[in-house]
């Protein structure tokens, strides 16, 4: 650690001690109740952006999606180019930052390399978001961004603004609205198929070159009623529940992070091109 006694990165020891800790490590100028503030005063663009969301993502669009995209052949690009090209978007799903792109990845990024974390950590700060360069192929946010959820099984009430899910048609189908779904119980979120987002595309992209703890980053960070709300928990496996261990010690820096001050980009590029260099080729498959 640098200059501080932080809590233990065992993914075992008490995360809500954890959460506490990064709390308190990067105040903001609101209180921390207004995150994910998804009530009354939530913009309009928000709260449509998930009633599409929860329309359209069937079991039938996810799995189009997948076979669409995760031949990774639609464009070859280094990380730093990937993060270029990200940068003109805004997420229309986030509450908290209207900041560009690669000023919150490097938000994110900072906050962990503050705290001594592993390079391979701060690495996933970094890219942790990448996969939104989906929007830039063509894809409307709604299927790109946003919190996810397992398609193919009963909808949790745990997934924000649930009440959408009733003009979703596989809420009508009810083989696919049981409590496990199409899915065995207890065999893990590997056999789920997830709605479709950057999160599991980005997984995809970078599986090859980061450890697990990384990756259950990637994959799950988007994934709240599950590492923050505690649902679908029947479908875990051992596996699946240390990684949300990981899961929920990233969160706080990708949440906790988001301020009004960007950082300098163009003064802390060297630094993370070399960073990226070490984990990764000059060009990934996307």
């Amino acid at each position: 650690m640098s200059d501080f006694d932080a809590p233990d990165m065992n993914p075992l020891a008490d995360l809500d001690e954890w959460e506490a800790f990064l709390k308190e490590r990067y105040p903001v100028a609101r209180e921390e109740s207004t995150f994910r503030d998804y009530g009354d005063n939530v913009r309009p663009a928000v709260r449509e952006f998930y009633r599409l969301n929860h329309r359209f993502q069937t079991l039938d669009f996810v799995l189009a999606k997948e076979r669409e995209y995760l031949g990774l052949d639609h464009r070859q690009m280094g990380v730093w180019e990937a993060m270029e090209f990200l940068n003109t978007l805004v997420d229309e799903s986030d509450p908290d930052t209207e900041l560009s792109q690669i000023e919150h990845l490097m938000q994110t990024s900072e906050a962990i390399r503050r705290d001594g974390h592993p390079r391979w950590f701060i690495l996933t700060g970094l890219i942790h978001d990448l996969g939104k360069i989906l929007c830039l192929f063509g894809e409307p946010q709604w299927a790109v961004v946003g919190d996810t959820f397992p398609v193919g099984c009963r909808y949790s009430d745990k997934v924000v603004f649930p009440e959408f899910f009733q003009d979703n048609p596989d809420s009508r189908a009810p083989g696919l609205q049981t409590e496990s779904g199409i899915y065995q119980a207890g065999g893990g979120l590997d056999q789920a198929h997830m709605s479709w987002g950057h999160d599991e595309y980005l997984y995809h992209v970078v599986k090859p070159y980061l450890p697990a703890p990384a990756l259950a980053m990637i994959r799950y960070h988007s994934f709240y009623a599950a590492h923050r709300e505690g649902a679908y928990t029947h479908l875990m496996n051992d596996a699946d529940r240390d990684r949300m261990e990981w899961v929920r010690r990233f969160n706080p820096y990708d949440l906790y992070s988001k301020g009004h001050e960007p950082p300098n980009v163009a003064a802390l590029r060297p630094y993370y091109e070399d960073l990226i260099a070490e984990y990764f080729p000059a060009k990934l498959a996307w």
